[in-house]
């Protein structure tokens, strides 16, 4: 009987999760139902979300800290068009997740659970989690810099951040947490009138795509530095974020189109500010020989060439990409692991009766947070290696979303065309090749 029980209770749960959900697809299918100029753009503000938060969380804290280094050790030079292809290619990864959460209304972890079995679950669950708490850290490492530049001890910046990032996932349901993550993310648009105080040569940045180098060569720091970019551009969690988003925000087929949009929308804001991150310390830092060019010494190095306004927004800007990306990574491991064991996975559901959902992610940004406590932690060094892991997980987790896409089966009509295959089989060809020649270098330092 007490088997029984529980049995029921676990599908009362998923009722309860299907009829939460439903009042949000209710009130899209209002929208949809109205004419005209101010319908459309309401129905448009509400499909919103899933893209724009993704691919702006992605500019998260380890990000902003990675273009900023990029920026000040090389320039502008190679790394502004090199953004512009991998603003391409996050968007036709991304688009794929959209259509797939859309067409089978299931998480990422859930299809490749239930399509490839446990082997394969098991693996892809344990890339995600082990990822996402290595990249919590440097959202953490962030908020813990960031809030330092205002004299804000570590441990009470990182309570604060964990204290709103756990209030985010427990206490608001979907709708509203999205909305709200939404206006946070807003904040990331601060590096652009930064760009504007650093009174860049646009001529300097027109010139990158005239002449197109590599500066110094390949050399083992470059190619690392180039995978810790695109490891921050695309990322394993983004994969089943944004596709568990577009699940619990309740879009189907008829909404694709829309979500492409968001997508399209959201990588557009995250190349421009990733963009302006470099130009901005391309500007201000790049051959200043003897400088400390860790994230502490350039914000003193900002604050001393465009005043301590500029240093304090750069340090805003921090708090903000690590707190975002933080929220969504945290959401992001919740709906991985409820899809995979099977439990009720919305954040429409309460925390008393879905517990089990919200505690894998919660246990996740509690761990990161207390690493980055850790007294003299290699915060800089760790930062950079997470982007560099991110980038080697990343092709096998390309590799499922492929299979995925062109199963006709899974997907009806909504399956990959040609060049949205070549297009991800390109993109899994670039990462393993740039993979192999870091390993190269590594090996043989002296082999370019």
């Amino acid at each position: 009987m007490a088997r029984n029980a529980n049995v029921y209770a676990t599908k009362d749960l998923h009722e309860l999760e299907r009829e939460l959900r439903a009042k949000d697809m209710a009130r899209v299918a209002r929208l949809y139902n109205k004419r005209g100029f101010w319908a459309r753009l309401r129905l448009l503000l509400v499909l919103i979300g899933p893209g724009v938060l993704t691919m702006i969380a992605d500019n998260d804290a380890g990000g902003v800290i990675t273009y900023a280094q990029t920026g000040a050790t090389y320039g502008i030079g190679f790394f502004i068009p090199s953004l512009i292809i991998a603003g391409f290619i996050a968007y036709v990864v991304q688009e794929m997740t959209v259509r797939l959460g859309a067409v089978t209304r299931r998480g990422h972890a859930e299809m490749i659970w239930g399509r490839y079995g446990a082997f394969w679950g098991w693996f892809s669950l344990i890339d995600l989690v082990v990822a996402n708490v290595l990249t919590l850290v440097t959202e953490f490492i962030g908020i813990k810099i960031g809030m330092g530049v205002f004299g804000v001890p570590g441990w009470i910046s990182e309570t604060l951040a964990l204290a709103i990032d756990v209030f985010a996932l427990l206490v608001l349901r979907y709708y509203t947490w999205e909305r709200i993550a939404l206006w946070i993310a807003a904040g990331n648009l601060i590096f652009i009138p930064l760009m504007f105080m650093a009174k860049p040569h646009w001529s300097a940045v027109a010139d990158a795509f005239v002449r197109w180098n590599v500066p110094g060569g390949f050399t083992a720091s470059f190619l690392f530095i180039v995978l810790a970019n695109f490891g921050t551009t695309i990322a394993p969690w983004m994969l089943f974020f944004q596709q568990s988003s577009v699940v619990d925000k309740g879009l189907t087929e008829r909404d694709i189109r829309h979500g492409q949009l968001d997508t399209a929308l959201g990588t557009l804001a995250m190349i421009v500010v990733a963009c302006a991150i470099i130009v901005l310390t391309g500007t201000v830092m790049h051959g200043s020989h003897g400088m400390n060019l860790d994230i502490s010494g350039i914000l003193n190095l900002l604050g001393a060439k465009i005043g301590p306004v500029g240093e304090r927004l750069f340090a805003l800007g921090l708090v903000e990409a690590g707190l975002i990306a933080a929220i969504a990574l945290t959401a992001s491991t919740s709906w991985a692991m409820g899809e995979a064991f099977h439990w009720p996975k919305s954040i429409n559901m309460p925390a008393r009766l879905a517990w089990k959902f919200y505690v894998p992610g919660i246990a996740s940004a509690v761990i990161a947070a207390g690493i980055v406590l850790i007294p003299h932690a290699p915060l800089g060094f760790l930062n950079m290696i997470v982007q560099v892991i991110a980038s080697i997980f990343m092709p096998a987790a390309l590799m499922f979303l492929m299979l995925l896409l062109n199963d006709r089966e899974v997907m009806g009509d909504h399956v990959n065309r040609p060049w949205q295959n070549i297009s991800g089989f390109a993109i899994i060809g670039l990462l393993v090749v740039l993979n192999g020649l870091y390993g190269l270098t590594v090996i043989f330092p002296n082999l370019f």
